[in-house]
């Protein structure tokens, strides 16, 4: 087979759900935007599901046509973008509770779906959705009427746990919900790690579900093992792949395998990641292409038939440190073209 295989453990990901729940102490929703993180929203929700989660987030109205499929009557779906232009027939016919950001979105939710559920974003410094405190103050006595069923906020900093953005964002909404009776939620996978101070009634974990980081102990949930099409020998001297970017300064074996940007192995990454041999490291030498990636085995006591990029050696953090961006990137960013095998289901 000439794809590379993508394997996706729910054990892991049901582990780690388990394990950020346990340290909250309040109730544990999960964050299953763009696809469950890459890994297939339909399979990720009902592992979550079974593991205890009740409340799942996505980002904009559209995923919900899957997940609600997925999991059936009885689990809130909440909406991050809110109640957009031609929203309301999925929100209404999907039971999805738009998480409202502005006066308009108020208004609209409220003449087009007057008895629906919705809850409140707030902006607290991030200036990215949410309403901001005059903005909340003008609305607030009238929205509170409607009885919301969550307000809730988003930390910008919450992987670094010294920044003093937190403390004031948390300060914040304190400043604009103490003596609501609302449910409310600020903490994702990040606020979770901050403490108890930032759980209030319900948190959200994204990323950390599906074995990033800043949840340092989650247990990886992929790997991605890449096949090899073809392996050469090079002399001292000879070059490989687009712009001759890589050169060979001994005599060198060098494998193309079956991956590339069309499939997520970002391009970024192009002489500065490692896929793996086992216990052996192998460069990615040269450009990465669309479809095909390059890697020096020279030191490998055999020609390999598959590489390792996601696995044991490597985690998805460790990837995306190699091609300056997030593990997020990395996840979302797996292509369409892998075989998947689920285990631990």
């Amino acid at each position: 087979m000439s794809t590379g295989h993508l394997t996706i453990n729910l054990a892991a990901l049901a582990a780690n759900f388990r394990n950020l729940d346990r340290q909250t102490g309040v109730e544990t929703g999960a964050v299953v935007k763009a696809d469950g993180y890459g890994l297939g929203v339909g399979v990720v929700a009902k592992t979550l599901a079974k593991a205890g989660a009740r409340k799942f987030f996505i980002a904009q109205a559209e995923e919900g046509v899957a997940l609600r499929e997925a999991l059936g009557p009885g689990h809130d779906i909440f909406v991050f973008s809110g109640h957009m232009e031609g929203d309301a027939p999925l929100i209404r016919d999907l039971d999805l509770t738009p998480m409202l950001n502005s006066i308009d979105q108020i208004t609209r939710h409220f003449e087009a779906l007057p008895e629906h559920p919705f809850g409140i974003q707030l902006d607290t410094g991030m200036n990215r959705l949410g309403m901001e405190w005059s903005e909340w103050v003008a609305v607030a006595e009238i929205a509170l009427a409607q009885r919301p069923t969550l307000i809730m906020s988003h930390l910008a900093c919450s992987d670094e746990p010294d920044h003093p953005m937190n403390a004031y964002q948390l300060n914040l909404f304190r400043r604009m919900t103490d003596g609501i009776d609302v449910p409310r939620s600020l903490a994702a996978t990040g606020g979770i790690l901050l403490g108890q101070d930032y759980h209030f009634d319900l948190c959200r974990p994204g990323v950390g579900l599906y074995g990033g980081l800043p949840f340092g102990r989650a247990q990886p949930v992929v790997r991605l093992d890449i096949p090899v099409i073809q392996t050469r020998a090079l002399d001292d001297g000879e070059v490989v792949g687009y712009g001759n970017t890589w050169q060979a300064e001994r005599p060198s074996r060098v494998a193309t395998i079956s991956a590339g940007y069309a499939d997520g192995v970002i391009r970024a990454m192009s002489d500065r990641a490692t896929l793996w041999h086992g216990q052996v490291p192998c460069p990615l030498i040269g450009r990465v292409s669309m479809d095909l990636i390059t890697v020096d085995v020279t030191d490998l006591d055999e020609d390999p038939q598959v590489l390792t990029l996601l696995g044991p050696q490597q985690t998805v953090d460790e990837v995306a440190r190699a091609a300056g961006t997030i593990g997020y990137e990395i996840l979302t960013s797996l292509g369409n073209r892998y075989t998947r095998r689920i285990t631990g289901g």
